[in-house]
């Protein structure tokens, strides 16, 4: 697989990765911990079909409709920043642990919720989980990678993530359709979440803490027990040296640390979290959870019947995990900063093209639903192609170690805010100005952050986590944005 030169001394000092048992052990590690990204996407994806028969139960009005589908996404903020900083204090692998206990747990409260309280209390355990897991598993992984193929790597999660959405949307459109006159039937809708819960508790007891927190902790041992399993044995010894010294370099820094105040007071750790609060917040105002909790609201608003819109609904889902799998293939080839540039491009225009589509056939004409449609699906594709895989990594990566959770805690909580505000927001926005209005907003936003894609974020790619770190204290980093290392 082609991969960025090394370009540090200490990067090319690193022997090259070699094939053998520790590979596939690698990739078993990378399935487990994406069932949490697997759980994430399933259970923000669920309220997409599930909504409709759940309102009609509960007598929801769009203010509850938008308040059980926020309350997830709200919560999430919180768990993202709780989540992060408690894995810095227990370990990346006993969070996923509890995270699984905590996914578990609020299905079971949403399947037998009596009425909108309950489902609400569900749907913020749910959310708890889903924030932690946003900052644990990608943090995991990064810090479990090789530096040479980081990028695809970590990128699993985000493919875990959508293929979770497409398992809901062909679940709503598979239950919907056959048993949509069933009461309850959302009910089952949410409790097929249960097994991969389990499955994700089950498969993290027997995988490793990460190597990085290990070492940072003292546990050497531990720590290159760990990278003996995952790498070939002389590589193990150079990438622990190689944490080890970056450790000794970051150890006249104060003790306490690892606060948001210290991170704060620090110039470079300061603009580190602009750019990662920034790339979060703007990934998220694209719209593309508008797609991803109301697409049937949306195809249903362009045209199509209830029924129709369910099943149209699986191709932006399809169309997801697609893009994922080939943003695998980029994340190793291509610039962070190149692709989001694209991605941001793309989506944009998809944008423009979405209102303009909207404004120009008017509602009745029977192409009208098909043209969104498909401008949806492209939109969908770009987004996943160029941005959601390249977001989560690059969140994974920019952050020094002894705030790596912390700091990836407060960007995905800007993240989960702005995804929240969306989710709350759009069924009224879609009923004030309808889908022509709303798409040209986003549109707007996104050549707002074009601008700050281009005026403020560094490269990452083919660094090691260390070399990175180094940068970073030095101010080197952003000497040179833009520039390979």
């Amino acid at each position: 697989m082609p991969t960025a030169p090394p370009s540090t001394r200490a990067e090319a000092a690193v022997p090259p990765l070699a094939e053998g048992p520790h590979r596939a052990r690698l990739g078993v590690i990378s399935i487990v911990a994406c069932l949490g990204g697997l759980l994430f996407g399933y259970d923000t994806g669920v309220i997409n079909g599930s909504l409709q028969p759940m309102s009609a139960e509960l007598g929801l009005g769009p203010l509850g409709e938008g308040v059980v589908t926020s309350s997830l996404v709200f919560a999430a903020a919180l768990g993202a920043l709780v989540g992060g900083r408690l894995s810095d204090a227990v370990g990346r692998r006993t969070m996923l642990l509890a995270l699984a206990t905590l996914f578990f747990a609020g299905t079971l409260v949403v399947v037998v919720a009596p009425g909108l309280a309950a489902v609400v209390a569900g749907r913020v355990l749910l959310g708890l989980a889903v924030g932690g897991a946003s900052t644990v598993v990608p943090v995991y992984l990064a810090e479990l990678a090789p530096f040479e193929i980081r990028g695809s790597f970590s990128g699993r999660n985000e493919v875990a993530i959508v293929s979770g959405q497409l398992a809901a949307f062909v679940v709503n459109a598979l239950l919907g359709s056959a048993l949509g006159h069933v009461e309850g039937i959302w009910r089952a809708m949410f409790a097929v979440c249960a097994l991969p819960a389990l499955a994700l508790f089950v498969g993290m007891l027997r995988m490793p803490e990460s190597p990085r927190w290990l070492a940072e902790r003292g546990r050497r041992e531990e720590a290159l027990a760990v990278l003996r399993s995952v790498r070939a044995g002389e590589r193990a010894e150079a990438e622990l040296a190689h944490i080890e010294a970056r450790l000794e370099r970051s150890a006249v820094e104060p003790a306490g640390r690892a606060t948001l105040r210290a991170l704060l007071a620090d110039r470079w750790l300061r603009r580190v979290l602009l750019v990662g609060v920034g790339v979060g917040v703007a990934q998220q105002l694209t719209g593309i959870n508008a797609i991803m909790y109301y697409g049937a609201t949306v195809l249903e608003e362009s045209g199509f019947d209830r029924s129709a819109a369910l099943v149209a609904n699986i191709a932006p889902g399809v169309i997801a995990v697609v893009g994922g799998l080939v943003a695998l293939r980029l994340m190793d080839r291509v610039d962070r900063r190149t692709t989001l540039l694209i991605g941001f491009s793309l989506t944009t225009a998809c944008h423009a093209l979405i209102g303009l589509a909207s404004s120009a056939l008017e509602p009745g004409d029977p192409i009208r639903p098909f043209v969104i449609l498909a401008l949806v699906v492209a939109f969908v594709g770009a987004m996943q192609t160029f941005l959601n895989v390249a977001t989560w990594v690059y969140l994974s990566e920019i952050f020094p170690l002894r705030v790596r959770g912390l700091g990836i805690g407060v960007a995905v909580f800007a993240h989960w805010l702005a995804n929240g505000a969306l989710a709350l927001a759009f069924p009224s926005l879609l009923a004030a100005v309808g889908i022509t209005g709303a798409f040209f907003l986003f549109a707007g936003v996104g050549a707002l952050a074009l601008w700050f894609i281009a005026a403020r974020v560094f490269e990452t790619r083919g660094r090691s986590l260390e070399a990175l770190e180094g940068d970073v204290a030095s101010g080197a980093l952003f000497a040179r944005r833009g520039a390979r290392g």
